[in-house]
């Protein structure tokens, strides 16, 4: 429970379609499962040791009360320790068994998350979420490198897909939770502004993340079809179509109220 399994599970999905455009096609099957192994235990040990130095606003937050550090079915310093093992794991699987270039986005990845994210972002600023969510973005880079031991602009463009899609993606669940994070004093965009201006900033998010989902196909033109950007754009349309809707409901609700 610590290693937040499904958010591995999320970061995992977006490395396998990295290596296999870096790749050109289908990247070995031993690769892909050293990189996966090697991914899985660095976001285990972000998600740990994120746990670790957030246990005390876990424990006022209905969404987070149940975590094994709160309940006391694991130790402060049991946790740590688990953390750190899994951290020192991911980075030696890498070196040894993958090449030092994902070893070295992995350590980045996990530092984003644990000091750039939790420790100094979380509590400081309305845009935690959208610095901190550079550290989801990073399997993109590290299943590329994991490929290639380089990075290239297609993959600068899956990054920034990923990175413009968290904040639309996040914000509407801290909306749900806004009581949960106002309560733990973490000032999350939709607790320090109204519902207005926390979807106007996910249409914009979400307009970035079109672009870039296309510019995804304009530097990977030799390895994709065409179906790719007319997919990207469907769904994108899609999902800027909920974001604009959410944006008239908040208006509305402000009109109502006046």
């Amino acid at each position: 429970a610590l290693t937040k399994p499904r958010v591995i599970e999320l970061l995992l999905i977006t490395t396998i379609p990295s290596m296999i455009l870096a790749q050109g096609g289908l990247p070995s099957v031993w690769l892909m499962i050293k990189t996966l192994i090697g991914g899985a235990a660095a976001a285990g040990a972000s998600g740990v040791l994120n746990c670790y130095v957030d246990r005390d606003i876990d424990k006022v937050m209905n969404r987070t009360k149940g975590r094994p550090l709160v309940t006391g079915v694991v130790s402060p310093r049991e946790a740590l320790l688990w953390g750190w093992f899994l951290m020192i794991f991911s980075l030696v699987w890498f070196a040894a068994l993958v090449n030092i270039p994902s070893a070295i986005l992995t350590a980045g990845a996990i530092a984003i998350y644990v000091v750039g994210y939790t420790i100094i972002l979380k509590r400081r600023t309305a845009q935690n979420i959208v610095w901190g969510g550079l550290a989801g973005c990073m399997p993109v880079f590290i299943g590329w490198s994991a490929v290639t031991g380089t990075l290239s602009w297609a993959a600068v463009m899956l990054f920034l897909v990923i990175f413009f899609w968290t904040p639309p993606h996040y914000w509407p669940l801290s909306m749900k939770f806004k009581r949960d994070y106002a309560n733990a004093g973490v000032p999350m965009l939709p607790v320090v502004a109204n519902d207005r201006k926390v979807a106007m900033e996910m249409i914009g998010y979400t307009v970035a993340m079109i672009a870039a989902s296309l510019g995804v196909y304009f530097f990977s033109m030799d390895t994709m079809t065409i179906v790719y950007p007319i997919v990207a754009l469907i769904l994108g349309v899609r999902f800027l179509s909920m974001c604009i809707t959410m944006y008239r409901k908040a208006v509305a609700g402000e009109r109502k109220i006046g």
